[in-house]
């Protein structure tokens, strides 16, 4: 027999031998009718009954979670000692004073061999008497003769249950503190109080909690109020770098001053995976189980609330468990903020918070550790251990343009080396494709996809433009030789992002060049709608840009600012609220673009109207000049697809049109369905009509003379 099998069974002799006392009480009560109940002979009460328990320690086996799939040791003398949590705060209720609990109570250290009802009542100070009744109370679930002998006791055939009555009269040392709101069998939901109407509390019925019978029955698991708010975080392992944040945690836990509430551990940043592993780690250190507590789960009424905290700090006494309250999408100014604070500050135990950014509250002692992704070269190592021998240039071109953590990359790999084990030569492009498709969703959301179509011989631009463009791409596509393997990134700690400025008129061919980017790199080109993001409440333009900017953070992704003089304009004197907040926006803008690990590109055609920190801190301008004659020539060749019927058309002629690229694109398209409603190919007198009709579009001087129809036909050219 195993020490579990061996403690169960001597747990069920101490509770056999305590309830068969309990019901001998009863029945002693039972025959008294003339006088009230005379104090029982000694008799050994269910508390301190002699059971001979055999020599098992508690601490090897109790305080595991039966019946599931992750047995957990309980903590250690020296771990308890190390993280063990203040005295149990309440928000309405002075706490029980587990220091009162009478010398009669066992202790129930590491060293005892204590059955489970008396690790309970050291673990939550519960005194000789109120152990008492809360084993009178769990023997109505555990012995069925129970409810006609509470009836026969009480002399009243409809009460067939405990009350405070009853236990005041058959029980030893009774204590009317024991009803007290702030005593364990109140504070801690030990009891259940059935007292309908204007019944006196003394003689309202008692129930057990079921979690707490389970408990003294000898099966300890997490209350089932909780399992749907909570989520266990699963063991995963660290890199390097992450391992050297959770054992500066660990040191700085244990050596927390002796006597002083455990500090909240507060794990900044926005990869939530990271630092949900992390804290698992840490935990797992002490010898404790971190479970997942979504912020947004937090009730709202106070009552409520009330009701989670108890039952969170009677399961930190009861379980080897933390804390890891998810608030990573509450900001601080929100409503939210608060219930979190409260709640964090009345919990128990090892205790996490996933923030963004601290949360700065004198009253509760914090450790802040920034947490990041794995640096570039773990992952890269993880691309290469993961692919082997297949892996080819992948893992370097894999970690140089995503940043994903370690459960994704594995993810990831996995997922494309199963799908290609027939065709190991569609390995590179499967991976590409599925670290795209993991980017998306986030980012889909929050910004419109374009999907790229134009290449290189789609832009006509000067050669010195055209060379800046590929700068640009070669700049992208090797950053992870230069950040990585050469050092820079180690050495700087600003700068290492690439952005650029597209500048010049309305159909210039910004757009188009961003579509250039992003085919020539593979990479997905989100165009930022402005509408979703600048709002005219303050503070509302910061959050919608950091949540962009986060779902951009895995990367994968050119972020294209179309009009980006209306979001990135010059910071101005501050006269009011208002300016002083536009401008924070603008600084906020600053720090994220010069930390983004993508590419980055703003577009506009007021140059002059942008802050000239921006133009400072962009990498590349590229110009993009109203197009000359030579280039309009050029357009007009390649505007038609080749499986448009088109006729003869004067391209020199209509390279005299001084036009944009982007209106030349309109006047062919309008020309094409108006030669398509005609039934006609697409010829100079349709082309010259959509350009009249573009000139009367822009409010241009009309010249009938430029627009009427050719003599004779001209070629292309």
């Amino acid at each position: 027999m195993n020490d579990q099998a061996t403690w169960l069974a001597a747990n069920d002799s101490f509770l056999a031998t305590a309830l068969a006392d309990l019901r001998a009480r009863l029945q002693r009560a039972a025959q008294q009718h003339d006088a009230p109940a005379a104090p029982p002979p000694p008799v050994p009460t269910a508390a301190v009954a002699a059971v001979e328990a055999p020599a098992v320690s508690k601490s090897s086996w109790f305080g595991r979670v039966f019946g599931g799939t992750h047995p957990r040791a309980a903590l250690t003398a020296a771990e308890l000692d190390a993280i063990r949590p203040p005295a149990p705060r309440a928000i309405d209720a002075a706490p029980p004073d587990a220091a009162a609990t009478p010398a009669g109570t066992p202790a129930a250290d590491a060293n005892s061999h204590a059955p489970a009802l008396e690790i309970l009542a050291e673990r939550l100070g519960l005194s000789p008497f109120e152990r008492d009744l809360l084993l009178l109370c769990v023997g109505m679930e555990l012995d069925t003769r129970f409810p006609a002998l509470c009836a026969q006791a009480q002399h009243d055939p409809a009460r067939p249950y405990p009350t405070f009555a009853l236990a005041f009269a058959v029980l030893d040392a009774p204590n009317w503190d024991a009803l007290s709101p702030g005593r364990p069998l109140r504070y801690w939901r030990l009891l259940e109080i059935h007292q309908p109407g204007a019944q006196p509390l003394v003689g309202a019925a008692l129930a057990a909690d079921e979690r707490v019978v389970n408990f003294i029955k000898g099966l300890n698991y997490l209350d089932d109020r909780l399992v749907p708010l909570l989520t266990a975080l699963p063991a995963a392992a660290l890199p390097a770098s992450q391992q050297a944040l959770a054992e500066q945690v660990i040191d700085s836990l244990r050596h927390a001053p002796p006597g002083e509430a455990v500090p909240v551990t507060q794990l900044l940043g926005s990869d939530s995976v990271s630092k949900q592993a992390i804290a698992q780690t840490v935990a797992a250190a002490f010898g404790v189980q971190a479970y997942r507590l979504p912020a947004e789960l937090l009730p709202g009424a106070a009552g409520e609330q009330e009701t989670l905290l108890r039952l969170w700090q009677r399961e930190s006494r009861l379980l080897p468990l933390a804390l890891y309250l998810d608030a990573s999408g509450v900001e601080r100014t929100d409503a939210a903020a608060m219930l979190v604070r409260r709640f964090i500050a009345n919990a128990d135990g090892l205790r996490f918070v996933d923030a963004r950014e601290p949360w700065a509250d004198p009253a509760i002692p914090a450790l802040g550790i920034d947490v990041a992704k794995p640096t570039a070269i773990e992952q890269r190592t993880l691309w290469q251990r993961l692919l082997g021998d297949a892996a080819g240039t992948q893992p370097q071109h894999l970690a140089g343009h995503f940043d994903f953590n370690l459960g994704r990359i594995e993810q990831i790999a996995r997922g494309a080396l199963a799908a290609t084990a027939h065709e190991p030569a569609a390995l590179a492009q499967t991976l590409w494709q599925n670290a795209l498709a993991h980017t998306r969703p986030a980012l889909d959301q929050l910004a419109q996809r374009i999907e790229p179509k134009a290449g290189w011989d789609d832009l006509k631009l000067p050669d010195s433009e055209k060379q800046l463009l590929h700068r640009i791409a070669d700049q992208v596509a090797r950053r992870g030789t230069v950040y990585d393997d050469w050092g820079f990134r180690a050495r700087m700690n600003r700068g290492l992002s690439i952005s650029a400025l597209f500048a010049g008129e309305s159909g210039t061919g910004k757009t188009m060049a961003a579509e250039v980017l992003a085919g020539e790199l593979g990479l997905s080109l989100y165009r930022i709608d402005l509408s979703a993001v600048v709002s005219k409440y303050i503070g509302e333009t910061e959050k919608n840009l950091r949540k962009l900017f986060d779902a951009a953070e895995d990367g994968g992704a050119i972020l294209f600012f179309d009009e980006a003089d209306a979001l990135f304009g010059k910071r101005s004197e501050v006269k009011d609220s208002h300016d002083r907040y536009a401008n924070i926006e603008v600084n906020y803008l600053l720090q994220r673009l010069e930390s983004f690990r993508g590419l980055a590109i703003l577009a506009t055609n007021m140059k002059g109207a942008l802050d000239g920190a921006f133009l400072r801190r962009l990498r590349f301008v590229v110009n993009f000049p109203f197009p000359g004659p030579a280039e309009r020539r050029a357009i007009w060749a390649s505007v038609f697809p080749p499986q448009a019927t088109v006729g003869a058309l004067d391209l020199a002629r209509l390279a005299r049109f001084a036009l944009t690229g982007g209106s030349i694109q309109g006047i062919a398209l309008n020309a094409a369905f108006m030669a398509a409603q005609a039934g006609v190919e697409i010829g100079m007198p349709v082309v010259l009509e959509a350009v009249r009709g573009e000139y009367l579009k822009l409010d241009r001087p009309v010249n009938e003379a430029d627009f009427s129809p050719p003599e004779s036909a001209g070629g292309r050219s």
